[in-house]
């Protein structure tokens, strides 16, 4: 059964829903909504990482995410914090989160791997080549799946001796960081060279600037989800353990079709 997470963005510019959920109430009310549509997982964040994103500091992220995280571990949800900064893992970890998501795999602040071994919670590790800012000054390859996958094992194995458990570990390819267009369509074709490693692999390819430019100019958010949904199926039939997204519904039932079709 593959894993749906539920994006809930803390934020005023994130790239395709920034300032929709912004309030503490608003982020729970939608966290909540994702789940009844079919989210296993809701992935808290309060800082957008589009490229170009400026960052916002410790205090502000963790004023804005760890409310939310609070209330949905509360519910019952198994949620995530969408973070790079070992403080705000910490405090959210504290407050019920059960999984770390780290789009920079533990470059950024290398403390979130120490947070999450000495809290026993999973930990996603995002492929990444720098910040938001000036991500795709890093965007060449030459082989993109191969290199991506080379990237992921060093930080598993830097999670692993900061003692996290290998089957805690989660890997994320970063699709749309430090990669343009055809670069994430070769990575996604390449995902075997991730899978390789053994680990989980989360897939998120939701409302991203690539699927925009494969329907055309000025593709809608809705014809964006479905285009999101068909990506979500692909990359689980070719073996990804979760795909994160904004539309948990259309996946929810894209991934049922796709299951019924298969038999």
């Amino acid at each position: 059964m593959t894993s749906i997470w539920g994006i809930v963005n803390v934020t005023p510019d994130s790239f395709s829903d920034g300032g929709d959920h912004f309030t503490a109430t608003e982020a729970i009310a939608h966290g909540r909504g994702l789940l009844r549509d079919g989210a296993t997982v809701v992935d808290v964040g309060g800082e957008s990482t589009r490229p170009g994103a400026e960052p916002v500091g410790a205090s502000e992220e963790i004023r804005r995410v760890i409310p939310v995280v609070r209330a949905l571990a509360e519910d019952g949800a198994v949620v995530s914090v969408d973070t790079y900064r070992a403080e705000t893992a910490a405090l959210a970890v504290a407050s019920g989160a059960a999984i770390v998501n780290d789009v920079s795999g533990g470059l950024a602040d290398p403390d979130i791997l120490r947070v999450a071994a000495d809290a026993g919670v999973d930990i996603a590790l995002g492929h990444w080549r720098g910040p938001s800012a000036d991500m795709y000054a890093q965007a060449s390859y030459e082989r993109v799946g191969r290199e991506v996958a080379s990237e992921l094992a060093a930080r598993a194995d830097a999670a692993i001796a900061a003692g996290v458990a290998p089957d805690r570990i989660i890997l994320d390819p970063g699709v749309g960081f430090a990669k343009r267009g055809a670069q994430n369509w070769a990575l996604l074709r390449e995902l075997d060279d991730v899978l390789a490693l053994g680990h989980r692999v989360l897939v998120g390819t939701s409302r991203k600037r690539f699927l925009g430019s494969a329907l055309g100019e000025g593709a809608s958010l809705p014809r964006r989800d479905l285009a999101t949904a068909v990506t979500s199926v692909l990359a689980a039939q070719a073996g990804a353990w979760g795909v994160r997204v904004h539309d948990a519904a259309a996946t929810r039932d894209a991934l049922a079709v796709a299951r019924d079709w298969q038999g």
